[in-house]
């Protein structure tokens, strides 16, 4: 199996981060077997077409909540990745759980 598991939708509240958000986050390695896929269809057409990086991020958008993974955007990408024998990939990952205790800290200083 490619991912931990194939969901239909995103589970996590939406983080409302924009292009230029994500873009400020750095890249790191993810082992693709702890990733949840939030979409369950592909087009084979985005999968195989050269150019499928050239207008959006270089890097898949993944989102760490309740300590799961879920693969917001990317999912070309990271397939591709896997028919390339590979079971890592560099993403962005937006890290919800640390946002959430941090802003729960703010809150309970005040």
């Amino acid at each position: 199996m490619i991912f931990k598991a194939v969901g239909d939708g995103k589970p996590y509240p939406d983080h409302g981060f924009s292009s230029g958000d994500w873009a400020r986050i750095p890249p790191r390695q993810v082992r693709l077997d702890q990733l949840i896929a939030t979409k369950r269809e592909l087009d084979l057409q985005s999968l195989l077409a050269k150019d499928s990086t050239f207008y959006g991020d270089l890097f898949p958008h993944v989102v760490q909540w309740h300590g799961d993974l879920y693969l917001e955007d990317g999912l070309h990408r990271a397939l591709r990745a896997a028919l390339h024998q590979r079971t890592v990939l560099h993403a962005r990952v937006l890290d919800l759980d640390a946002i959430g205790s941090g802003a729960a800290r703010s809150a309970e200083q005040r």
